[in-house]
């Protein structure tokens, strides 16, 4: 896919997940639209994965650890055809499988994420055991900044570099935001290329949300011994401008002045990208 119809399919995500946030009155709505760019570059451009191969041995794996940025993660698996589109009507509802962070339960999700530092181990254990069953499996893992204030994460990290698990990518959708402020404020964890580093990792940081640059990253093929670590510098809130850069929108909902505001400046992104 050309990177002009990777924008365009960004696009139209972000409209679906003001829409799905709007209509149900609950989503981590700054915390999806800072990483839409990385799950479409993975999805549409990267990974070894669709529905019909999903479950087999050598398909890639992807885990979001923040999994509280939910909405993205099931607008793109029902965008792929994982599941119907209208089954997302239940999102949030009792009973629903579409709850508030991913779960297993739904098509294409492998794992359970949620609560914070986890998805790096897990994604260690998943790319070792590819490595002991000499799977081609990849092994992608999308962290937030916040989230490396979690102890489990750097041992994860250690142990990532120990195995030498080449067949690992950790992202960090670097936002420099959480729920209760900056994330230099909170817990001070830059400089984060430094640190991984020291783990063993390769680390290279790029525009998270230049498609161009994700495509280009996320394809170049591992020829160290070393498990990557590209940090993603996003903006929180990414494509609709009250919302950049603003705390808050974290767990933001909409009012129906914003939803509508929000929706024009949508509308207006859709159409420049046709026009290109």
């Amino acid at each position: 896919m050309s990177i002009h119809k990777l924008e365009l399919k960004a696009a139209n995500l972000r409209k679906k997940i003001w829409e799905l946030i709007y209509e149900h009155n609950t989503g981590h709505t700054g915390s999806d639209f800072s990483c839409v760019d990385i799950l479409v570059a993975l999805y549409y451009e990267t990974m070894n994965q669709n529905p019909k191969n999903f479950k087999e041995k050598d398909t890639d794996t992807y885990i979001q650890s923040k999994g509280h940025a939910v909405e993205v993660l099931y607008e793109v698996l029902a965008d792929r055809g994982y599941f119907p589109e209208s089954d997302l009507k239940s999102f949030s509802a009792f009973n629903s499988p579409y709850i508030g962070h991913p779960t297993n339960h739904v098509n294409g999700i492998e794992v359970n994420t949620g609560s914070l530092g986890h998805g790096l181990g897990l994604g260690v254990g998943i790319a070792l055991a590819a490595k002991m069953d000499k799977s081609s499996k990849r092994v992608f893992v999308l962290m937030g900044d916040g989230e490396q204030a979690e102890g489990s994460i750097w041992e994860a990290a250690m142990s990532a570099g120990n195995y030498k698990l080449d067949n690992l990518t950790a992202i960090i959708d670097h936002n420099n935001l959480q729920i209760t402020g900056s994330t230099d404020d909170v817990m001070q964890s830059n400089p984060l290329a430094s640190k991984y580093a020291a783990f063993g990792f390769e680390v290279t940081e790029i525009d998270g949300n230049d498609m161009t640059a994700l495509v280009k990253v996320l394809n170049i093929p591992n020829t160290s011994t070393k498990p990557r670590l590209i940090i993603a510098n996003t903006i929180k809130g990414k494509g609709i401008s009250f919302m950049e850069n603003v705390a808050k929108w974290h767990h933001g909902v909409p009012t129906q002045e914003q939803f509508e505001l929000g929706m024009k400046e949508l509308n207006k992104k859709l159409e420049e990208l046709n026009n290109d």
